[in-house]
């Protein structure tokens, strides 16, 4: 019985979208995936090294390949020149860009506008960096200013003991520090917007993958002066700003209502999560919301005093937020049933 014949464009879709993470198997992982003949995935390679979408090095018996950069482009901009983020979007960045899908297209103008906009009207820089890189599979961004630095900059503003609080402010969303000219939207919907979003500013490290759905990791780096942005987007990722959007809302509003708070962001170290003013810490502004889910990955346990300020005292106080809570341990689960009696 003779084999359904596979086009080549399929084929060369999935080495584009598997060769970053399989630089020397690449061809094995393609021809087990189609059931095709090693031989017949070297002539897709080929054709893609010919096509200057992949770069091919290393002998014969030991062969890698990589994306080739379709476009490498940085610029520093002057902000005495008082640049806008529309102007800037229009004239450089979706010129590079180029033609790609409406929906990817979309993500990209709203996470660059947000943020190339978050420079100009709260970083207190004079430059600002861009740096683009456009391979067949996805694009990066970076965007580096030389400012006071976004976590230290919450820290002051409202009063934080630690850096680090403005980052777990940040995952719940609505937070801003000039509310009469800013929703606090923009952070929290280009980071899940993306296939992959990074902060980094001073010590702190704020990062956000799309696959790994609310895994935000938070550790110390050391960086010297300002706010660096980075953001990742498959060039022909389904995900569009409508459905991210709609992720996060909650009935028949049509509005940001709806939050994942990651609970271990409300401790450091080895701390546990017992007391009652770390559960207050925890629940700064989700009042702001309809539905709040506490996210508890990477908790193994926490105290009777922090589960009832949570789960009993705050949900007593606000019976019109639905309070949730996903990936317990039993430790946890147990502790929060506790405090529900």
């Amino acid at each position: 019985m003779s084999k359904v014949r596979i086009g080549g464009e399929p084929v060369r879709q999935f080495i584009l979208a598997h060769v970053e993470r399989h630089p020397s198997n690449v061809t094995r992982l393609t021809a087990e995936h189609f059931d095709i003949t090693r031989q017949a995935v070297h002539k897709h390679l080929s054709k893609l090294v010919g096509q200057g979408a992949l770069v091919g090095f290393g002998g014969t018996r030991d062969k890698r390949y990589k994306l080739a950069p379709l476009v490498e482009w940085r610029e520093i901009y002057e902000l005495a020149a008082k640049p806008t983020e529309d102007a800037v979007w229009r004239n450089d960045i979706s010129r590079l860009l180029g033609k790609l899908p409406e929906n990817v297209l979309d993500i990209w103008q709203y996470g660059f506008t947000e943020m190339f906009n978050n420079v100009i009207d709260h970083s207190g820089a004079t430059v600002v960096m861009l740096k683009l890189t456009k391979t067949a599979a996805s694009t990066e961004m970076a965007i580096h200013d030389n400012g006071v630095g976004i976590f230290k900059k919450i820290q002051a503003a409202v009063g934080l003991l630690d850096e680090r609080h403005a980052v777990l402010e940040l995952a719940k969303g609505k937070f801003t520090t000039d509310p009469r000219n800013h929703s606090g939207e923009g952070i929290f919907f280009t980071s899940r917007m993306g296939d992959a979003f990074q902060i980094l500013s001073g010590g702190v490290y704020f990062s956000h993958e799309f696959r790994a759905q609310e895994d935000w990791i938070l550790e110390p780096h050391t960086f010297a002066s300002g706010t660096n942005v980075w953001m990742k987007l498959g060039n022909h990722t389904a995900r569009s700003t409508r459905k991210v959007f709609a992720k996060f809302t909650a009935g028949d509003e049509n509005k940001f209502n709806k939050t994942v708070v990651p609970v271990r962001m409300a401790q450091y170290g080895d701390d546990k999560l017992v007391s009652r003013s770390q559960a207050k810490r925890l629940l700064t502004r989700v009042e702001k919301f309809k539905v709040v889910i506490f996210d508890f990955s990477g908790v193994d346990a926490i105290g009777q005093a922090f589960a009832d300020e949570v789960f009993r005292v705050f949900a007593q106080q606000h019976p019109e937020i639905q309070l949730t809570a996903i990936k317990t341990t039993a430790a946890v689960k147990q502790m929060i049933e506790r405090a529900l009696g």
